[in-house]
């Protein structure tokens, strides 16, 4: 299961505090391992002592909260997030909202953006003013009958079954598929999940004309973590998310953690 060791992308700004809020808040779960993050660009030793007072900020936030904070200069958020995450062994990446977006939902900016395109650690949003529950109350897969969902709802399924929650494997019907084989699949996914670890997983189809009148159409728990598989474009262990994911992610009222291809 992922957050063994969680590595937090840090600005000093509401999404880098949502971040560390929700980093905090998995490996409490987890027991994992909490690396804060600051990354600056190379040649400015302005930027450097910058980001190590934005740690020192971090450390406040969190207080008694057992972590290491590191400053790492990179050309990029994104790609330094990335780089940190595969040298300290992280298991997962995760980074807030862009400034400017919607309260309760995720905003896309460009280190989200280049951790969906390309790392190789599954990556974690949080949504803009995220507060964490007590605890975890349900997984939720979104499943679209391919391989890398089959996968997923394993992998889901073990850590649904670790944390001792619900898992529902959700299925959109934009109402341009046949409903019946959509349900069909969802079917299949259900039995998946059953077999590889005996979990009984919910069922729900998402109907609605666009992408967010599907997710408006499903409840979602104050302790709600939306799981998505990586595109079938994705490099081998590199996340991707086509269009039809991008916008789930924009829609969901939750956190949402997207797993690379090949993810075990």
């Amino acid at each position: 299961m992922i957050g063994e060791h969680v590595i937090v992308g840090y600005t000093n700004d509401p999404g880098g505090r949502d971040a560390l809020t929700l980093g905090a808040a998995i490996t409490r779960v987890t027991g994992g391992e909490l690396t804060v993050a600051t990354i600056y660009p190379p040649g400015s030793p302005g930027m450097a002592v910058e980001a190590q007072a934005n740690l020192a900020h971090a450390a406040i936030e969190l207080g008694d909260v057992q972590a290491e904070y590191m400053a790492f200069e990179s050309r990029g958020a994104g790609r330094g997030l990335s780089v940190l995450a595969s040298r300290i062994r992280a298991d997962l990446i995760v980074a807030g909202s862009a400034e400017g977006g919607q309260h309760g939902r995720i905003a896309i900016g460009s280190t989200s953006d280049h951790l969906l395109h390309l790392s190789s650690e599954a990556v974690m949003l949080a949504p803009a003013g995220y507060e964490p529950p007590e605890g975890p109350e349900r997984l939720t897969l979104a499943y679209v009958h391919r391989p890398q969902c089959d996968e997923a709802v394993e992998r889901v399924s073990q850590a649904a079954l670790r944390l001792g929650v619900p898992l529902r494997l959700i299925t959109l019907d934009l109402r341009t598929e046949d409903a019946g084989r959509l349900r069909d699949d969802l079917a299949l996914a259900v039995r998946l999940a059953w077999e590889s670890t005996g979990i009984e997983a919910e069922a729900e189809i998402a109907e609605g004309h666009d992408v967010v009148a599907a997710m408006e159409d499903v409840e979602w728990l104050p302790g709600e973590l939306l799981v998505c598989a990586a595109s079938e474009d994705a490099q081998a262990h590199r996340v991707f998310l086509g269009e039809v994911a991008m916008k789930v992610l924009r829609a969901a009222a939750c956190p949402v953690t997207v797993l690379p291809r090949g993810f075990a």
